[in-house]
């Protein structure tokens, strides 16, 4: 089979991949959801579907390449933003076939999951794809609301483009502001942020950095905030087919 992934690099599958490796918590439920039997490792920080019986292979930053190589896979599945390139190197010069997504909006993610569940394990069209394609068909509107969006307090950070969770909100009529300068995860400081000219809300996920109603909100005295799911905001996979219903009722 001549394959390659997302970023344009070789996959060396002679076979749909049988047992499967994953560092990205957002393809783990996927793979769970999709193809449960073929799923033999994940990171500590791959938390759905509860109960999942897998061997743990450490954090995506951090994987334990040793303990990767010993379960044999097929096909190890990681991505550009959450996995290090050194990781992937290393894994492919073990002889790991290795598959990295690059996601940055809501299309991207379900041409890139549509992709490799066909191309790299036979398995076309999931029904939790299909349901998350009709759910998210459609032009982007215009924006409705400003919002802020921090991924980590002390120091402050928050969502900028080109990221897939602005895409997403955008697909929600959210505009996502802040940040100095322009990037991906712009810092920022709270003065800047707590401000009723530059957002109407802030939006305190609880991941990365867990946000609660303890930690967060009291930050804000002239913004109001709402507390959502942080993997409603940026894992893609079968979380797409709750996140527009679940975050438009937010």
């Amino acid at each position: 089979m001549s394959l390659r992934d997302d970023l344009g690099a070789p996959v060396p599958l002679e076979a749909p991949a049988r047992r499967v490796v994953s560092l990205v918590p957002s393809l783990t439920e996927a793979l769970a959801a999709t193809c449960p039997d073929r799923l033999v490792g994940a990171t500590d920080w791959c938390t759905r579907p509860a109960g999942l019986h897998v061997a743990r292979v450490r954090g995506t930053k951090n994987p334990d390449l040793a303990a990767v190589a010993g379960l044999e896979p097929d096909l190890v599945v990681a991505n550009k933003e959450e996995n290090r390139e050194l990781d992937v190197r290393r894994l492919r010069e073990r002889g790991v076939a290795v598959w990295v997504t690059d996601i940055e909006s809501v299309p991207q993610a379900l041409a890139s999951m549509r992709r490799l569940f066909a191309e790299g394990l036979d398995v076309p069209g999931p029904p939790w794809l299909r349901e998350a394609s009709e759910a998210w068909a459609g032009p982007v509107p215009a924006p409705t609301t400003r919002a802020v969006v921090p991924v980590w307090r002390d120091p402050w950070m928050v969502v900028g483009r080109p990221t897939f969770t602005a895409d997403l909100l955008a697909r929600l009529g959210y505009e996502v502001v802040g940040g100095r300068g322009s990037g991906r995860y712009p810092g920022a400081t709270l003065e800047a942020l707590d401000d009723p000219g530059l957002a109407d809300v802030v939006l305190l996920p609880d991941e990365p950095y867990e946000f609660t109603t303890t930690d967060g909100p009291e930050a804000f005295v002239r913004v109001p905030t709402r507390l959502v799911s942080g993997r409603l905001l940026t894992w893609y996979g079968p979380a797409l087919t709750e996140s527009r219903i679940s975050l438009d009722r937010a």
